[in-house]
C-alpha cells in the first residue's frame, strides 16, 4: 500500500503555476520589452512578428497579462491595441534590469580570458 503524506508539511513544495514563471522566459520578456517602445501602436500581430513568436503565443501571453493588470487592450474597430499599465511598465523595467545584469556578467566573462593573456 502506498504511503500517504500528511498535508501541510513544510518540505512539500507546490509546483509553480504557469502564470508565475511566464515572465522570465525569453519570448515573454521580449514581448514586454517591445511594449516599452511607445512610438508605435502594438497589435497582437505586430507583437508576434517583432518578437519572433506565433500569434497564438502572443495572444495567450497578453491575455494572461491583461488578467494580471500588466497590460490593457483597447479595441479600435476589429483591432486591439496593446499597452502596458503602470504596473506593466515597472515590471518591464525590472526585466530590462535583469537582462542588463546578465549581459554585464557575460561581458565580464568574455573579458576575463583577455585580461589573463596580458599578464
Amino acid at each position: 500500500m502506498a504511503e500517504q503524506k500528511p498535508e501541510g508539511r513544510a518540505d512539500q513544495r507546490a509546483e509553480p503555476r504557469v502564470e508565475e514563471v511566464l515572465l522570465l522566459k525569453d519570448k515573454q520578456a521580449r514581448i514586454l520589452l517591445s511594449l516599452t517602445i511607445k512610438d508605435r501602436d502594438w497589435y497582437l500581430s505586430s507583437l508576434a512578428k517583432a518578437t519572433d513568436t506565433t500569434y497564438v503565443h502572443a495572444c495567450t501571453f497578453i491575455s494572461a497579462c491583461d488578467t494580471k493588470g500588466i497590460t490593457t487592450s483597447e479595441r479600435h474597430g476589429k483591432i486591439k491595441v496593446i499597452k502596458l499599465t503602470e504596473k506593466g511598465n515597472q515590471l518591464a523595467e525590472l526585466v530590462a534590469g535583469v537582462y542588463g545584469l546578465l549581459n554585464q556578467q557575460q561581458q565580464k566573462e568574455k573579458d576575463a580570458p583577455k585580461a589573463e593573456k596580458k599578464e
